[in-house]
């Protein structure tokens, strides 16, 4: 589509060339250049589109420094609800009697864990290696709950636990990030310790059964869920794998193939999701 060249008289531009315009007096009407008018009305647009955006821009400005968004305050709701769940909620909650691991062993077999023990709640002192101790140092000790599970042969057995912390969500993040770009859950210098139990299936998992583990900083909760497994038998394993690799499919170590890194990520999964129900569940307001 192409549009006609505009209405023009005497010879001139559209009517919007002149100053004024009087149909019956040609003569008396005076001539100014287009572009004297034109740049008038650039510069009035660049001032309306400049307080347009410095409107628009203080709006939002203003919304991010009162916290008037819903998603931060849901946010923070959640983050600071989940700090307080450590004494407010009831072990069976945090750690059910039994955990169905539906497809989570090898192959996508499902797993049932039952607990066999689960340890006051505590301080953080001895309950991981040294520099893993250094490493969470950080985000400090607000509290840390344990507790140890068996699978249904009782051959093979798992300590899960929660680190709850006393940082905020920058220093989550930033951990998280460390442990990330460093691979410090990957290291067998930096493992969760077992929770034995004497009397039980667990009486002789101690740091040389360690056999796969998962370390696993959140970032919505100042939380820090971990689990780390080994064999009932009280065998000592002299190469632990990072559940991680473990659960790969054609891995031929021990840990993978007796399923303990399945174990290990499985546990700390199921645990993991139901604390972040319980944390949704706990910051919901009441309508």
């Amino acid at each position: 589509m192409s549009f006609a060249e505009p209405e023009t008289r005497d010879g001139f531009g559209a009517f919007d060339a002149f100053d004024t315009y009087a149909p019956l007096d040609h003569a008396t009407t005076r001539l100014r250049p287009v572009r004297a008018r034109t740049r008038p009305r650039l510069v009035a647009a660049a001032a309306c589109l400049v307080l347009g955006l410095g409107l628009i821009g203080g709006a939002v400005t203003g919304s991010w420094l009162t916290g008037d968004s819903a998603g931060a305050d849901g946010a923070h709701s959640s983050f600071t609800a989940a700090a307080g769940l450590w004494h407010s909620l009831p072990v069976d909650q945090l750690f059910p009697p039994t955990v169905d691991g539906q497809g989570a062993g090898p192959g996508g077999a499902d797993r049932i864990w039952t607990r066999i023990a689960v340890a006051p709640d505590s301080g953080c002192a001895g309950a991981f290696d040294p520099l893993l101790g250094q490493a969470l140092a950080p985000a400090g000790c607000l509290r840390l709950l344990r507790a140890t599970y068996t699978d249904v042969t009782h051959s093979q057995i798992t300590t899960v636990g929660l680190l709850f912390t006393k940082a905020d969500v920058a220093t989550m993040t930033s951990l998280k990030a460390r442990f990330q770009q460093q691979g410090l859950d990957r290291r067998t210098d930096l493992m969760p310790r077992p929770y034995a139990v004497k009397g039980t299936a667990a009486a002789g998992f101690g740091d040389a059964q360690r056999a796969s583990w998962t370390v696993s900083v959140l970032t919505d909760a100042p939380v820090v869920v971990y689990a780390v497994s080994g064999f009932a038998d009280g065998r000592v394993v002299t190469t632990p794998q990072p559940a991680a690799d473990a659960v790969k499919p054609g891995v031929t170590t021990a840990p993978a193939q007796a399923g303990l890194g399945n174990d290990a990520q499985g546990l700390a999964d199921r645990v993991e999701r139901s604390l972040r129900t319980t944390v949704g569940s706990a910051s919901e307001k009441p309508s």
